[in-house]
């Protein structure tokens, strides 16, 4: 019986060393080692023999099993790497297999150009949460209890205190909370509010903010600053026009109109016939604003302002529907 295990492994070493390719070594894997294999056979015999010899015998099949399994498995691993090597091909004929590539959002580059003009006057850019406390949205911002914007109508509130940012003003409460003046800052970024999706408004819009504050910051500096950006931004030809308004955060505060640039202030359909399109709100500072993070109002003064990305983006690419920003529609933002 030792014997005839003996002859069938070398039986197997010498047969499984000539055989060439996978197909070929498979058979031999059936044959030695499969249910009706050659070891198999010889097993069967093992009953018949005395208890030494079975343990002897036993011993020995396994050793041959574990070789001829080893065998194989080199031989098996040396075939398929010949045969990736052999049949790798690459047809060079073939028409090359266009890549698509990404762009950016509309929105996303007007905002990064905006930041780009006022990172050059000196501006830098600081950012901050989007789920914001009432204390920084609103109450540091000296919005009065019950102004309009509290309402849960025009506020996304989560849960207690906390709700969706409705401006990034509040990022200018925490920079002046962590900075003492001077200091020039904007601030970037997503905001949100219960409006109804309609061609001119979004839930989700995108704002910029800026700050300046510092000693005898006037409004003077606010004009100049913002007459430049709008240069830099929609061309040398654009003119501003500056109307007084009011916002709780800012005394006194102005909306900026910029001269429509299809006809040059005279009026069109673009612009409503106005000849103006109102693109920021500004003014100076206001006092308990400055309370509220610990600057002294009689040293220091400043200014703010703010526009909406998004509407700006409109006006540069001429497009009438915001929607069509936020439907992502391949179609739509392939043209930019």
């Amino acid at each position: 019986m030792l014997e005839e295990l003996k002859k069938l492994c070398e039986e197997a070493r010498s047969t499984i060393d000539a055989a060439v390719g996978r197909d070929a070594l498979e058979q031999l894997q059936t044959k030695y080692l499969g249910r009706k294999g050659k070891l198999r056979d010889a097993m069967a015999k093992l009953p018949g023999l005395s208890d030494d010899m079975k343990r002897q015998a036993g011993r020995m099949a396994n050793e041959v099993k574990k070789e001829i399994e080893g065998l194989l498995k080199e031989k098996l691993k040396a075939s398929g790497a010949k045969k990736t090597t052999t049949k790798a091909h690459f047809d060079f004929t073939l028409p090359g297999r266009q890549r698509t590539l990404g762009r950016i959002h509309p929105i996303i580059r007007t905002q990064i150009e905006l930041c780009d003009i006022f990172t050059r006057l000196g501006f830098d850019i600081v950012r901050g949460p989007e789920i914001e406390l009432g204390y920084y949205n609103f109450d540091a911002l000296n919005v009065p209890k019950d102004h309009p914007s509290r309402d849960a109508f025009d506020t996304l509130y989560l849960d207690g205190d906390r709700l969706l940012r409705s401006h990034t003003s509040p990022v200018q409460i925490r920079a002046m909370e962590k900075r003492k003046p001077p200091l020039r800052i904007i601030a970037p970024g997503r905001v949100y509010r219960r409006d109804t999706a309609d061609a001119s408004h979004y839930p989700t819009f995108h704002q910029i903010e800026g700050l300046v504050v510092g000693e005898d910051v006037t409004f003077a500096d606010l004009k100049a600053v913002l007459t430049l950006a709008m240069k830099e931004l929609l061309g040398e030809s654009v003119r501003t026009r500056f109307r007084p308004s009011f916002f709780p955060f800012t005394e006194p505060s102005a909306e900026v109109d910029v001269s429509c640039r299809f006809c040059d202030a005279k009026g069109c359909n673009s612009c409503g016939q106005k000849g103006w399109i109102e693109l920021l709100g500004s003014g100076m500072v206001h006092p308990n604003v400055f309370k509220a993070v610990g600057y002294d109002s009689e040293k220091y003064t400043g200014f703010a302002f703010g526009m909406g990305v998004d509407r700006i983006a409109m006006g540069r690419y001429g497009i009438h529907d915001v929607r069509l920003f936020f439907e992502n529609d391949l179609r739509f933002l392939n043209q930019f």
